[in-house]
C-alpha cells in the first residue's frame, strides 16, 4: 500500500497544506513587513480559501482533457509559481494575488490526486489510498505549519516561502519518477460531465462534505481564544494542546481510510455520529484545562475520519465525471471552511460566547448525519 506513487502524492500534499496554513503562523510578520493591520493580513488566509473554492471548476474544465499525470505536474509548477510569487512579494496586493494563484492549484490537485491515488490500488483498497496521499495534508498541520512558523520569525516570513518552494520541487521530481503515466483524463464532453453533476446522488455528497468542514471551522477557527478564556489555557498550552489535534487529524484520516474500504457508508454514519457526540461533549469538557485537552485529538481524529470516505462516496457516484466531481468536492470543503468561519464570527458577535461554539458545530454534524441517512434510506448503492 506504502507505494512510491503514493508517497510522492502524499509529499505534495504536505507542501500544499503547509502553505495553505503556515501563513497563520505568520500573520504579525507579514503585516509589520507591508505595514499593514493583523486583521488585514489575516485576508490571506480568506483569499486563498476563496482562491480555491473559485479555482477548482476553472482548474478542473482547464485540466479535463489532460492525461492525469501531466495535470498533476502543471498543478505542481501553477504550486511553484505560486510560492515563489508570495516569496518575492513586494507589496501586500501581490502577496494576495501570488496566493489566490496558488490556491488554484489546491483543490484541483487533490481532487484528480484523489482519483490517481485510487486508481493505483485495487478497489477494497481505495479509501486507504487517498487517505495516506490526504495524510500529508494532516502532517502539514504537525510538523509543517510549526516549522514553517519557526522558520519564519527566525529567518523572515519570506524563508518560509522558499521553504515551501523546496518542498514542491522534491514533490514535482517524485511525480515525475514515479506516478505512472497512462491515465487518460476525460474522454466525453464536458458538457456531459456537468449534466451528470446535476444528479442528486453527486450533490448530495458534495453537500454533506460542505457541511462537514463547516461544523469543523465553525469551532476551530476560534479554538485560540476558546481554548485561552475559557479552558484556561496558556498560550504554549494552546500550542500543545493543537499538536495534539494534529495527530488525531493523522490517525483519525487513516483510520477512516480502512474502515471505508470495508463499509463506506458505515463508516460516514459512524463517524458523524460520534461527532456529534464528542463536540456536544466538548461543550462541557472546554470548561476546563485538562478534559478539554483530552477532547481535541479524539475530535480531530473523528473529522478527518469523514474525509477520504466522502471523497470515494463523490468519486464513485459520479463514475463518468470522476476529476471534475472529485475537484468540486475539494472547493465544496473550503467552501465549508469560510462558511464556518462566518457562522462562527456571527455566533460570538451575537453574544453567545466561545463555549457555545461546539455545541452550534454539533448541530451542523448532525444535519449532515439526517442526510446521510436519508442516502442511506434512499437505496444509494454504496449504502451496503
Amino acid at each position: 500500500m506504502l507505494s512510491r506513487p503514493l508517497l510522492a502524492l502524499a509529499a505534495a500534499s504536505f507542501g500544499i497544506g503547509t502553505t495553505e496554513f503556515v501563513i497563520m503562523g505568520l500573520l504579525p510578520e507579514v503585516a509589520e513587513s507591508f505595514g499593514v493591520s493583523v486583521p488585514r493580513a489575516g485576508l490571506l488566509v480568506s483569499g486563498y480559501a476563496l482562491g480555491v473554492a473559485i479555482g477548482a471548476p476553472i482548474v478542473a474544465i482547464a485540466t479535463a482533457r489532460l492525461p492525469r499525470k501531466t495535470a498533476l505536474l502543471t498543478l505542481m509548477a501553477v504550486f511553484l509559481f505560486g510560492n515563489v510569487g508570495c516569496a518575492l512579494a513586494p507589496s501586500y496586493d501581490l502577496l494576495m494575488i501570488a496566493r489566490i494563484v496558488t490556491a488554484f492549484a489546491h483543490g484541483a490537485f487533490f481532487g484528480i490526486g484523489a482519483v490517481v491515488a485510487s486508481g493505483l490500488v485495487p478497489r477494497e483498497q481505495r479509501a486507504q489510498a487517498v487517505a495516506l496521499m490526504f495524510a500529508g495534508l494532516t502532517l502539514a498541520n504537525v510538523l509543517g505549519v510549526p516549522f514553517g512558523t519557526a522558520l519564519g520569525q527566525v529567518a523572515g516570513w519570506r524563508a518560509t516561502f522558499w521553504a515551501v518552494v523546496a518542498l514542491g520541487v522534491v514533490a514535482a521530481a517524485a511525480i515525475l519518477a514515479f506516478v505512472p503515466g497512462g491515465m487518460a483524463g476525460s474522454r466525453g464532453g464536458l458538457a456531459g460531465e456537468f449534466r451528470s453533476l446535476r444528479r442528486w446522488a453527486v450533490l448530495l455528497p458534495m453537500l454533506i462534505s460542505t457541511l462537514a468542514s463547516v461544523s469543523l471551522f465553525t469551532v476551530f477557527t476560534y479554538i485560540t481564544p476558546l481554548l485561552e478564556n475559557v479552558s484556561g489555557l496558556t498560550p504554549t498550552q494552546v500550542t500543545g494542546a493543537l499538536l495534539l489535534f494534529g495527530v488525531g487529524l493523522t490517525l483519525g484520516n487513516l483510520i477512516g481510510g480502512r474502515l471505508a474500504d470495508r463499509r463506506l457508508m458505515a463508516t460516514v454514519i459512524g463517524a458523524f455520529a460520534a461527532l456529534v457526540a464528542v463536540l456536544a461533549l466538548f461543550a462541557f469538557t472546554a470548561q476546563a484545562a485538562i478534559p478539554a485537552v483530552l477532547t481535541l485529538p479524539v475530535w480531530g481524529a473523528l473529522v478527518f475520519a469523514l474525509v477520504s470516505p466522502l471523497q470515494i462516496w463523490v468519486v464513485e457516484a459520479a463514475t463518468d465525471a470522476p476529476n471534475l466531481a472529485s475537484t468540486l468536492n475539494q472547493g465544496a470543503f473550503n467552501l465549508g471552511n469560510a462558511t464556518g468561519a462566518a457562522l462562527g464570527g456571527g455566533i460570538v458577535t451575537a453574544g453567545f460566547g466561545y463555549g457555545s461554539l461546539p455545541w452550534f458545530g454539533a448541530g451542523v454534524a448532525l444535519l449532515a448525519l439526517v442526510l446521510t441517512l436519508t442516502a442511506r434510506r434512499g437505496g444509494e448503492p454504496l449504502a451496503a
